[in-house]
């Protein structure tokens, strides 16, 4: 039937043999955009997404108007078809909006497949997008009868790639996909019986998958694995055990059976292998973040006869580059091993945020495994991964005894990807507090902190990619100060010319005369960071509390073991801590801070930690309590995923707010899985329970009225959200609301309660973007907004900001629109 507002054509393919499955391609559409903004901010617009809510979108037809721009510009709906690949392409594309629809003869399950988008809407609902064009985020989703809508949002650079979507009638209700994988490799001399892969379930019934099973076998090895639920209509990633310690050479078929109650539900074969001996390898390990499967990559160290221990030449990757291929471009070394973590996907954070936390997550890891001289861990990268290497390196000093970025960027509010940049200036006070939030990814306000360290800084001069500016602006900063650093740029050289772009014999020279010094033996610290629940400590000293929230906090301190002296200043520091490892016990240690009266104490046991905090003068102090800020749990929104998160939706309130709460936690768990490689559980309010999710973040959707988990979580929390209104403290606000706000889980001295909710409807709708899962992204501790920012923007913001050390509102810094 012809439509005048779309027409699709419908690509059938047949398979005759065995289970007969159709794939219908939808090949054309409509596009409008742009029509949105988002990156890496709280703040967001969306104008189709605005008008959806509001139920004033009209349905598209070619040529018919969805909105006026700022320059009073009319942005059509225009035709769109797809090319002999199946993937539609468009100038309407950049931050746009695809329209496709499907004319279901019945209700009924399918696979909808879409790749190069960031999230769509199907009849309204949002799910987890595929930015990076895998063809992986194969979404179980149940067609009504008649018209289906997907309105599928694509990225600035949408219009390149394009976007290819599909729909498939899937064989079972309920199968295990290979295509993305996460794989271990088989290593002589290492420990394979026990090897973790992470494969996906997906779930098209109608019901919560409970009670499943996956028996591994590999070489007569078997292996029975208890697997986690996996939610109606939606997928999962799930951990699965092998024993591969049987396996004598090459490739080895490994047969893994689901099975629900005993029953056979599905099986599927895949491959792991025996590496050679001195080859390259992955290796994979359960994370902590999220109880994910991950891995890391390895080259290892050549056989030298030598008994010294390795040097750990720890290399972070680019985008689109597996951690596997970055440790291939590395000859093995005789004096050490290389190391290669994934940032969780080959774009994933950038290295930071959750990218951050899977580096140091491996650098833990390899240090037990290879027990490395820990004097000579050093750290490299390429592209991307030369961003995450002067990020990490100006984030975690004390860690490294030298760093070498190749072809990298500095910072993300100057070179974007994806996502975008950071902002690098704000339009109002409110805007000022939400970029703020972002401030522990500026390593150009760091670069400093890089005076303790040996930097090696490469980059080819015809790079096209990362230009060779980035790497002369570093050159220029670092000749300010720096007394050691190296910098080379590689003639002709483009973005990658060949492996001696990371794998360069003289990064590696440099790096064999540099060591880490003993934290006694150094006597001068100059440290600073934005976030002390990021970044802490610098040798024998750290910071613990700010007296600004998320402000640049510095100490430049220098100790003289002779005169029983230290001394120096601080900016922006509340409490912070001493080691007096370097002065031996019954030592009478005068400490001078900011040129306020010195401060005397005899050292009473080894290895003694003193805490000092500011008041009127710098004063002996305790350890922060539990209970407040410290570096442990330092607040902004985004903390709360960590600690292997639960997703906690309501089930009270209206039908729609109940649907809402359960729609967007499964939103948000396709997306964490799909940018991060991750797994969440997903809980229902009702059986949520301190004891069964001890010490777990937990990521709350609803508000006060709808999630019963809200009175066990966040009884004493001076923030209430119910309906029509939102109480911060001793201010009141009404309306059609959004909020995300983090508070201390109260049972627990490490986990937080991350809140998703609303006033109403609109509300909870106003908070289903989650590009808090945006690498370098800032979020305050608290952020009000209301629909209408989905249209206005800023303006729209209602508060913005951070609790105090106590997590009160009344010590904080809150600011008003």
């Amino acid at each position: 039937m012809k439509r005048v507002y779309l027409l699709l054509t419908l690509l059938l393919t047949f398979s005759f043999t065995g289970f007969a499955q159709k794939i219908v391609h939808l090949d054309e559409g409509l596009a409008a955009g742009p029509c949105h903004q988002y990156g890496r901010e709280a703040l967001y617009t969306d104008q189709l997404a605005y008008q959806l809510y509001n139920g004033t979108l009209a349905k598209p037809q070619e040529g018919s108007l969805l909105l006026k721009n700022a320059k009073g510009e009319d942005v059509n709906w225009r035709k769109v078809k797809a090319d002999t690949s199946h993937r539609l392409r468009g100038d309407s594309f950049s931050n746009g909006y695809v329209y496709l629809t499907y004319q279901s003869e019945k209700e009924q399950t399918v696979i909808l497949t879409v790749t190069g988008n960031d999230m769509l809407f199907f009849n309204g609902v949002p799910r987890g997008g595929d930015m990076y064009r895998y063809g992986w985020m194969n979404l179980p989703v149940r067609l009504k009868k008649g018209t289906n809508e997907i309105y599928a949002r694509v990225a600035r650079f949408g219009r390149f790639g394009g976007i290819a979507a599909n729909i498939t009638f899937p064989e079972k209700p309920v199968f295990i996909d290979t295509k993305d994988a996460t794989l271990p490799d088989a290593v002589p001399g290492l420990k394979n019986d026990s090897l973790w892969i992470g494969l996906v379930v997906a779930n098209t019934s109608s019901k919560v998958l409970m009670d499943l099973e996956v028996k591994s076998v590999v070489s007569g090895k078997e292996v029975t694995t208890t697997l986690p639920s996996v939610p109606a209509l939606s997928l999962r990633k799930v951990g699965v055990l092998v024993n591969a310690s049987g396996i004598q050479t090459g490739k080895q078929d490994i047969a893994v059976t689901l099975t629900q109650a005993g029953k056979v539900i599905d099986s599927k074969n895949i491959s792991i292998q025996l590496v050679e001996e001195g080859k390259q390898y992955s290796r994979t390990f359960v994370s902590e973040l999220d109880g994910s499967v991950q891995y890391y990559a390895v080259s290892p160290q050549l056989k030298s006869g030598s008994t010294e221990k390795p040097a750990l030449f720890f290399s972070v990757h680019g985008a689109e580059v597996q951690a596997i291929s970055q440790a291939r471009a590395y000859k093995p070394k005789d004096w050490g091993v290389l190391v290669a973590p994934t940032n969780r996907r080959p774009r994933g954070f950038n290295w930071e945020d959750w990218g951050r936390m899977d580096a140091l997550e491996v650098l833990d890891i390899a240090k037990k495994q290879y027990n490395p001289d820990p004097a000579r861990i050093f750290l490299t990268g390429h592209s991307m991964g030369g961003h995450g290497t002067w990020f990490l390196g100006a984030t975690y000093p004390e860690k490294w005894a030298a760093i070498a970025p190749s072809a990298g960027y500095p910072t993300l509010s100057s070179y974007g990807s994806h996502d975008g940049v950071i902002p690098d200036s704000a339009g109002s006070p409110i805007e000022a507090v939400l970029l703020r939030a972002s401030n522990p990814s500026n390593v150009l306000a760091l670069t400093s902190n890089y005076k303790s360290l040996g930097v090696y800084v490469a980059h080819g001069d015809a790079d096209r990619t990362v230009p060779v500016t980035y790497a002369r602006q570093m050159r220029d900063i670092l000749g300010k100060f720096h007394r050691d650093f190296s910098y080379y740029e590689h003639i002709g050289g483009e973005h990658w010319y060949g492996d001696i772009s990371v794998d360069w014999p003289p990064i590696f020279n440099f790096f064999s005369w540099h060591s880490i010094p003993a934290d006694t033996a150094v006597n001068a610290i100059d440290f600073m960071t934005a976030n002390p629940g990021v970044s802490s400590k610098m040798r024998w000293a750290s910071i613990h509390q700010q007296l600004t929230a998320l402000k640049y906090s510095r100490i430049q301190l220098n100790q003289d073991k002779k005169a029983k002296k230290i001394n120096g200043k601080t900016d922006n520091v509340a409490l912070l801590s001493l080691d007096l490892g370097a002065f031996p016990v019954g030592t009478n240690v005068t400490v001078t801070l900011d040129s306020l009266a010195a401060l005397e104490y005899q050292v009473k046991k080894e290895n003694e930690t003193i805490y000092l905090k500011r008041e009127n003068n710098w004063q002996l102090a305790e350890a922060p309590a539990k209970t407040q800020k410290n570096i442990l749990r330092n607040g902004t929104f985004k903390d709360a995923f960590r600690n292997r998160m639960v997703f906690v939706y309501a089930t009270g309130g209206s039908k729609e707010e109940a649907s809402w709460a359960l729609e967007k936690a499964k939103f948000d768990a396709e997306s964490w899985y799909y940018r991060g490689n991750g797994a969440v559980d997903i809980v229902a309010d009702k059986d949520f329970s301190l004891e069964k999710f001890k010490d777990r973040g937990v990521i709350l959707y609803g508000n006060k009225d709808t999630n019963a988990a809200w009175n066990i979580l966040l009884k004493d929390c001076p923030v209430s959200v119910s309906k029509g209104k939102i109480t911060v403290g001793e201010k009141q606000f009404s309306g059609d609301l959004a909020t995300y706000f983090i508070y201390p889980r109260p049972d627990s001295d490490i986990a937080s309660v991350a809140v998703i909710a609303g006033t109403s409807k609109k509300g909870f709708q106003a908070a289903n973007a989650n590009q808090y899962f945006s690498g370098g992204s800032g979020f305050p501790d608290l952020m009000i907004f209301s629909m209408d920012m989905l249209k206005n923007g800023i303006k729209e913001v209602k508060m913005a900001g951070f609790f105090g050390n106590d997590w009160s509102v009344e010590n904080g810094e809150f600011v008003n629109n």
